[in-house]
């Protein structure tokens, strides 16, 4: 063999054997790289798994302390005392503890006493500690705030109306308005008369239509009845934080009441009414206009954020710009047979996006006569033992207040509670508009079911979970 053979031979050698190297690498690299996907894919499927049963260890205690408050309303330190994070251990029926759970518990509170629960719960697995999931969320007691109108008698919506949100009545419903939310009754049938529209009286359904407005996919009855004597507030409790707990307290005004105003800022102007104009025709019950002829100035108050409460005893004309959370009340609970009203006298608007109106009238809640052709109402009106509406007026009052009779529109954002019978329109046999609005629309405030102003009425002991959040 020559020396060119041999050393063709050599080299076809070493350019195998370097080919071979280089093959030999790529394939263990990709192996190496095929395991290693497969690990990591690996790991992440564990981790996930992990995660997900953290998840459902994070639920458990946010589940955990619904149970305690049930047992312990209004505790958010679990019992202890102490500042938390609150760690217990998770146990699984099979295995045995298997994670933990680590809560943060922080209170909303007004005047002392506790309005909502807001908890976060981290939790984790022993298998893998770092795979943390954390949950959070609200408890509260379910509100008035989640309808747009509540009451213990039975309700006539006309076809002028247009309404937002839950609708609920013990007795019967004609619902002849338009609406896009649950309308529930109490009964399963009743008997409708001549003053909810029916000539003759026939006995209908609980929630009964007769126009194309309506949408009675919506209707439901009978369904159990709200106990109005489960949300009728402590109205005692409320003076006594306005006295004695840093609100705002008004005494009887040895005149005709006061006119409350709400002003930017989160201040409120209080007047003396001296005197208000005479009545005509006596005291005929829907007759009273309730219109101011004389006030004089008070005082003008910061509202306390920690304790956003007035009362006033004495009947109380309302209106004003709110700013912040506010509770009024206008009651006389020591004086028998005095059950002070509220008169809406002119707007009321909210200034700041956390505003919030709750108005409670020992006896009714009344729009006056003399207010804007377009008024415009934001709160949560409690008539606690009246009713909520606006009385008939007719062309016997003095002929410079006749304008007033009809306005043109009414628009509510919040929420009705009437006891008795609700209604501001007055209507001839005819159909036609005899005094009131010509037109209407209500709609309940999503903003107040999850912060409510202090000592919305409830409408359950139990609490309930709002704001479920996955926060990891």
């Amino acid at each position: 063999m020559s020396t060119l053979q041999t050393k063709n031979i050599k080299l076809s050698k070493g350019y195998l054997l370097v080919l071979v190297l280089v093959f030999g690498a790529m394939f263990t690299l990709v192996i190496s790289s095929f395991v290693g996907y497969i690990v990591t894919q690996n790991n992440l499927v564990n981790f996930r798994f992990e995660q997900q049963r953290a998840t459902e260890i994070a639920e458990a205690g946010l589940n955990y302390y619904k149970w305690y408050l049930a047992h312990y309303p209004g505790d958010s330190t679990n019992g202890t005392g102490l500042p938390g994070p609150y760690v217990h251990v998770y146990e699984d029926p099979e295995d045995g503890p298997i994670g933990e759970f680590s809560l943060s518990i922080a209170s909303s509170s007004y005047c002392g006493d506790v309005a909502s629960i807001d908890i976060t719960s981290t939790g984790h697995t022993y298998v893998d500690p770092s795979a943390v999931a954390v949950v959070s969320g609200r408890y509260s007691r379910p509100t008035v705030a989640s309808y747009s109108f509540v009451t213990n008698s039975g309700v006539w919506y006309g076809p002028t109306s247009v309404t937002n949100g839950p609708i609920h009545s013990n007795q019967g419903i004609r619902m002849e308005a338009a609406h896009n939310s649950v309308v529930s009754s109490g009964q399963a049938d009743w008997l409708c008369n001549s003053s909810y529209g029916c000539s003759p009286s026939a006995t209908v359904d609980g929630v009964y239509t007769t126009s194309g407005n309506a949408n009675p996919s919506l209707f439901s009855f009978p369904v159990a009845p709200i106990n109005f004597a489960g949300i009728t507030l402590d109205l005692a409790d409320i003076q006594n934080k306005a006295e004695f707990g840093g609100g705002l307290y008004f005494g009887p005004s040895g005149k005709s009441g006061y006119h409350v105003i709400f002003r930017a800022g989160n201040q409120v102007e209080v007047r003396r009414v001296n005197s208000k104009q005479n009545e005509p025709n006596g005291y005929a019950w829907g007759r009273y206009m309730n219109i101011l002829k004389g006030t004089s100035l008070v005082g003008i108050y910061d509202i306390d954020p920690a304790c956003p409460v007035i009362f006033v005893e004495d009947q109380v004309w309302l209106e004003g710009e709110v700013a912040g959370k506010v509770t009024i009340a206008a009651a006389d609970i020591d004086s028998v047979g005095v059950d002070p009203s509220i008169i809406l006298n002119d707007n009321i608007t909210y200034s700041t996006a956390d505003a919030g109106l709750l108005a409670v009238a020992e006896y009714d809640m009344l729009i006056g006569l003399v207010v804007p052709d377009d008024m415009e109402l934001n709160g949560i009106f409690v008539a606690q033992t009246g009713h909520f509406g606006r009385n008939y007026y007719n062309t016997s009052m003095p002929n410079s207040w006749e304008q007033y009779i009809i306005r043109n529109s009414l628009t509510m954002n919040g929420t009705i509670v009437s006891n008795n019978r609700a209604g501001y329109n007055w209507v001839y046999s005819n159909g036609n508009l005899a005094s009131g609005f010509t037109s209407s629309a209500s709609s309940y405030d999503v903003s107040q079911i999850y912060n409510s102003p202090p000592y919305t009425p409830i409408t359950s002991d139990v609490y309930t979970f709002f704001n479920w959040r996955q926060d990891g």
